[in-house]
């Protein structure tokens, strides 16, 4: 029994262990050579997956992801050949900013949930925050702003002990799952030119300086930048 209980959770946990790279706009618009990059404070949301399922949100593990991914952005934004500056977080939510913020959420979260299978679509990627955008890029001197959300969800000790109980009679009970979204938006058209989405493992734990690297990294994996 306890071979079989350990083999359960060894297979359970590697089929946790890749990161997933899935690009959502095939044909991404490339900025013009010395275009000014805003990068958006990371928006980051985590959370503890107890046995009954429910999350609870761990304001520690999201600082610290939160910060492990910024630095990450800043790093890959200085070996690219744009100028580029950081939102301060302070900023981010206050006035018009913080407006094109939420919209940027909202509208984000459709384009994960639709990408080009909307009607109104056509089968294109035509996803906008609209006129509101210069306003941003006016105040902040920039041509193109990125953004960066996270969610995700870490298994507590009762609900591997759930999952592990429920596998044996053949049911699968989900562990937790971390996600990244990352879109580019020209701030003079608010148009979303570039977007991509990435779900991560264990080995991209973005509560960890080495899993916020990689997370990134396949996050900007084919950036026009």
């Amino acid at each position: 029994m306890k071979r079989l209980i350990a083999t359960l959770v060894a297979c359970m946990l590697i089929s946790a262990c890749t990161t997933t790279h899935t690009q959502v706009m095939a044909n991404p618009v490339k900025p013009a050579a010395g275009a000014r990059i805003l990068v958006v404070d990371p928006d980051i949301q985590l959370g503890l997956l107890t046995a009954s399922g429910m999350t609870e949100p761990k304001a520690d593990w999201t600082e610290q992801a939160r910060a492990n991914i910024a630095a990450q952005l800043e790093s890959e934004m200085k070996a690219r050949a744009y100028a580029y500056r950081l939102l301060d977080p302070d900023d981010a939510m206050a006035g018009r900013s913080g407006q094109l913020m939420r919209l940027h959420g909202a509208v984000s979260a459709s384009i994960q949930g639709y990408g080009y299978a909307l009607p109104t679509k056509k089968g294109a990627f035509d996803w906008t925050l609209g006129e509101g955008a210069q306003a941003l890029g006016a105040a902040q001197s920039a041509d193109y702003a990125l953004f960066v959300r996270g969610v995700g969800s870490y298994a507590s000790g009762g609900r591997v002990a759930t999952a592990v109980g429920m596998a044996m009679l053949g049911v699968s009970v989900p562990l937790g799952s971390q996600q990244c979204f990352v879109t580019l938006v020209d701030l003079k058209t608010g148009r979303v030119v570039w977007a991509n989405f990435t779900i991560a493992g264990p080995n991209a734990d973005m509560r960890e300086t080495a899993g916020a690297s990689a997370l990134v990294k396949a996050l900007l994996k084919d950036a026009p930048l």
